[in-house]
């Protein structure tokens, strides 16, 4: 038997939570086109006859601006140390100065093996991805470099495969039947912000947070009552919209999702509430699943 821990890290908007998705074959991350979707560490496993990996998505790195963003980085610093296999992801439009800090600290990272994947390899021709593939095995040179198209599956069965090979010896962490270690509750916030961030522009989706109050699942419906915060009365008006308008329709969305994902009938009640500067209280932090302890 054999069981790790493989963590993917990398810069905003490069793929991973796509990439995620795609190795765990179901969908477990958020994803949208903005950076600073994923705010926290999520885990989804997967499990083989003889296998059972361990995988990390973890936020964007990025230089903090909030306590909130801090406890990000923290989880993507805490991602370099505790995995058997690192995935570093980056794209055909990334660029190595970009977060060079992180970078510095993945190369020192010498005990753990480190898979550097060039995602979205859809975009360039050969003759460019001939010269990334060479640009980072030069700025990692103990590396393995894996080109990849996580949005098209490209390259992922043998990305798995290799993964596995890679795997330590050793018992499953989790029940065979277990798929993440987060909550049901956790989804519903996620899935309720992802249309939070698909629907509202400039800082409104970055200073919401989402928190299921009531979750009562009865046997043919699950009833949710679930509070978005955001910092100012401002945000709250632009969130409900003219006539409730705005926020029935990310409700009609998220229900949507919620009652695909649990594959059974859902309602969804919405309630927006100000909380101001959240994003830098550490109290309300913690009560929001971040963790404050990182300091870099």
């Amino acid at each position: 038997m054999k069981s790790g821990f493989v963590n993917i890290v990398g810069n905003p908007n490069v793929g991973k939570s796509t990439l995620m998705n795609a190795l765990v074959g179901e969908r477990i991350s958020i994803i949208t086109s903005k950076a600073q979707t994923t705010r926290h560490r999520i885990m989804g496993i997967v499990n083989g006859d003889d296998f059972q990996i361990v995988y990390s998505d973890t936020p964007g790195v990025l230089k903090p601006n909030y306590k909130m963003q801090e406890a990000m980085l923290g989880f993507s610093m805490s991602a370099l140390t505790d995995a058997d296999v690192l995935l570093y992801v980056t794209d055909t439009q990334d660029s190595m100065e970009k977060n060079a800090f992180y970078l510095e600290k993945v190369k020192k990272m010498d005990h753990i093996h480190t898979i550097v994947l060039i995602n979205k390899i859809d975009l360039i021709d050969q003759q460019r991805l001939e010269a990334m593939v060479d640009m980072w095995h030069k700025e990692l040179p103990d590396a393995e470099i894996f080109p990849i198209s996580a949005l098209n599956k490209f390259g992922v069965d043998t990305l798995i495969k290799h993964i596995v090979s890679l795997l330590p010896e050793g018992e499953p962490y989790f029940d065979r039947d277990a798929l993440t270690d987060r909550p049901e509750r956790f989804f519903v916030d996620e899935i309720i912000r992802e249309k939070i961030l698909l629907n509202y522009d400039k800082e409104v989706p970055y200073a919401v947070e989402v928190a299921v109050e009531e979750f009562k699942e009865e046997a043919n419906i699950i009833r949710i009552r679930a509070i978005i915060y955001c910092e100012r009365d401002s945000q709250k008006g632009i969130i409900i919209g003219h006539g409730g308008a705005s926020i029935r329709k990310v409700g009609i969305e998220a229900r949507k999702d919620i009652e695909a994902f649990f594959g059974k009938k859902v309602f969804l009640e919405t309630v927006v509430r100000v909380e101001k500067d959240w994003r830098n209280r550490e109290q309300k932090l913690r009560s929001f699943g971040y963790q404050l302890e990182h300091k870099d």
